[in-house]
């Protein structure tokens, strides 16, 4: 990692820390938002769903071989040859422990009939989704075929059946997953980490979600471009709600709580 880019995220890191209001939602004036502070972010997550899906990351922390990697985006922070090392996918790739259990939590109480995911990878975002709602289909693409051979059989080995895995290009499969006509209840956009795509992505779910969908970016401070990407959604005209947890941001379309902007400490 260049020493422009520490920079960047250092100084993003810092602003957070100064200006996020309290974890516990002290001081937080809608109520829509401090319910989901309360209820949602500090609920806890089976511990059985986390132990089974952290057993699999740590087999895939310890995995030598390598595979050749298709990168569509600009995801991994460690350049090199397309052959990786499962281990080094799993470890730098992969969303950790603390934000697989908000996905889960946030798919537990928004999830409806289907949740859309950018970015499978080795699917340990994908199960935390699906574990915490199984009667929701989970739709989610991926652009590198090896990669999701691997998540095929993670998925198998955690018993979980309503996970559909789509390989391609993203721009290839969203049309065929909108012609299901189902509006999604949750959206994770990860996997690309380049301006021009998560927003173009991101305005393609906009346009088929409605007034109970919440989308979730990942990564929005990875560089300045992503940065610039999570700044223009912010100002998304059919956007309501934004909260900036400086990993994620989570969007919302609800009519009637006027426009909002929240940046929360988790």
């Amino acid at each position: 990692m260049n020493s422009g880019l520490i920079f960047f995220r250092v100084a993003k890191y810092l602003n957070y820390i100064i200006v996020s209001d309290n974890r516990r939602g002290h001081g937080i004036h809608s109520p829509f938002v401090f319910d989901l502070v309360n209820r949602v972010f500090r609920n806890k997550t089976d511990s059985t769903v986390v132990y089974s899906i952290e057993k699999i990351r740590r087999r895939l922390k310890g995995d030598k071989r390598k595979i050749a990697v298709r990168d569509l985006g600009s995801g991994s922070e460690k350049p090199g040859s397309n052959l990786k090392k499962v281990s080094e996918i799993a470890r730098f790739s992969a969303v950790n422990k603390k934000y697989g259990m908000l996905l889960a939590k946030m798919a537990a109480e928004f999830a409806g009939p289907l949740i859309i995911e950018f970015g499978t990878s080795f699917g340990i975002s994908t199960m935390y989704m699906a574990s915490s709602c199984r009667d929701t289909h989970v739709a989610s693409m991926e652009g590198c075929p090896a990669t999701t051979e691997i998540a095929d059989l993670n998925f198998k080995e955690a018993g979980l059946t309503n996970i559909t895995l789509h390989v391609g290009p993203f721009e290839d499969i969203i049309s065929e997953i909108v012609k299901m006509g189902i509006t999604p209840g949750m959206v994770f956009i990860d996997g690309n980490h380049r301006k021009e795509p998560v927003l173009e992505y991101f305005d393609k779910m906009a346009e088929v979600s409605d007034n109970k969908t919440v989308i979730i970016i990942d990564d929005i401070y990875f560089s300045a471009e992503m940065s610039e990407a999570w700044d223009e959604i912010r100002k998304r005209e059919k956007v309501t709600l934004t909260v900036d947890l400086f990993r994620m941001g989570i969007v919302f379309f609800r009519s009637g709580m006027g426009r909002k902007e929240y940046i929360i400490r988790y």
